[in-house]
């Protein structure tokens, strides 16, 4: 699931939107956790929801690698020079029309950030041993646009839910990770 696409039935045809997140490895003394944002509340799409710092692709991005920088440095103050680029996950699309390129980095601290208050209410940090964990990725299902089920992960942690698109993501780096640990 994580990596595939989805579109809902009667927009095959519609262009997607390209769009970039940054997903951040941040190394600490225990080991790596994941930087993650709280969507305000009154944004357009996505509002509340837990996500990735990351947006549209614009036209001065040279490639999704540069628009995950730029929205990086422009949602949570997180400096580009900190950040070393690792590599992309598999695109995912969402049910909004976004196809979403998911750019791993790696984050040197120490960190000092700056939310721009209209697009993130929250920055917190979750372990990576925890979002690795598949014991932790719950696959649940509801009822879309046009009466279609769509399937999705869901990784609960604490009062936090992480769902959707950033799940799904998150599961495709543990994808990778697995693959690349059973073929070492």
């Amino acid at each position: 699931m994580p990596g595939t696409f989805y579109r809902p039935a009667g927009h095959e045809a519609e262009p997607s939107i390209p769009a970039a997140v940054l997903i951040p490895l941040i190394e600490h003394g225990w080991g790596f956790s994941v930087l993650f944002t709280q969507r305000t509340a009154d944004l357009k799409t996505h509002a509340g929801q837990i996500s990735f710092p990351g947006g549209r692709l614009e036209s001065s991005d040279t490639d999704a690698n540069a628009a995950a920088l730029r929205e990086t440095v422009e949602e949570i103050g997180l400096a580009a020079s900190q950040i070393e680029i690792l590599g992309q996950l598999d695109p995912y699309m969402t049910v909004t029309g976004y196809e979403i390129t998911p750019v791993v980095g790696a984050v040197t601290p120490p960190l000092d950030l700056k939310p721009d208050p209209l697009e993130v209410a929250e920055i917190f940090e979750v372990p990576l041993a925890f979002l690795l964990d598949p014991v932790n990725h719950q696959r649940h299902s509801r009822v879309v646009a046009e009466g279609v089920r769509r399937a999705y992960y869901a990784l609960p942690y604490g009062d936090r839910y992480i769902w959707g698109a950033t799940a799904g993501m998150l599961v495709n780096l543990y994808e990778v990770l697995t693959v690349r640990a059973e073929k070492s």
